[in-house]
């Protein structure tokens, strides 16, 4: 980040390490039609602030992860309206198209079975809830990027975990492992 500012061409090598998997969060969220539009703003937000950024901390993973998830609180109806689509018809389309892996079948097969309880049920937290519970689930950010990346105290980030995933536990009974804190290592 640092030699971006003097160099802006080196700014590519962060687009290079973190825009795949950026697109992949913001298509879970918003779908496809949205992702490249929101990533490519992502993006164009965080070179037009490179200057600003942080230089204490070592990884920009999570500022780019709360640049995009701003950008997502923007697409609230949209996100409300895929999550309407996914429990109309129980699959997770942008899910199915991220996991190449045969054993990853079974785990296909649960969540098809569960996506319309899933879905309704994520429809339901507040934005700050599901950023939190998304950030971690489907980012694989840790307590401590979450907090960074939406800027908020680490307490807020555990106390709006607490709330999410108590409130998807209530909706998917025994469904999930990675709500449950037996399938939590991120601290």
């Amino acid at each position: 980040m640092a030699r971006s500012t003097r160099e802006p061409e080196a700014f590519a090598g962060l687009y290079d390490r973190h825009a795949a998997g950026l697109h992949r969060y913001v298509t879970r969220r918003l779908g496809a039609d949205l992702a490249d539009d929101v990533v490519g703003e992502t993006f164009l937000i965080a070179f037009r602030r490179r200057e600003r950024y942080d230089m204490s901390r070592p990884e920009a993973r999570p500022w780019l992860y709360g640049i995009a998830a701003n950008l997502i609180s923007r697409h609230h109806r949209s996100e409300q309206r895929a999550y309407r689509a996914w429990a109309r018809t129980g699959a997770d389309p942008v899910a199915r198209s991220f996991t190449p892996d045969t054993d990853a079948v079974e785990g296909r097969v649960t969540a098809q079975a569960s996506g319309a309880a899933l879905a309704a049920a994520l429809r339901s937290l507040s934005q700050g809830d599901r950023h939190v519970l998304l950030l971690i689930a489907w980012a694989d950010l840790s307590y401590e990027e979450v907090a960074t990346a939406l800027g908020i105290p680490l307490g807020t980030v555990r106390s709006r975990l607490n709330r999410a995933r108590r409130k998807m536990r209530a909706a998917l009974p025994g469904i999930d492992p990675q709500l449950t804190p037996e399938g939590d290592d991120h601290g």
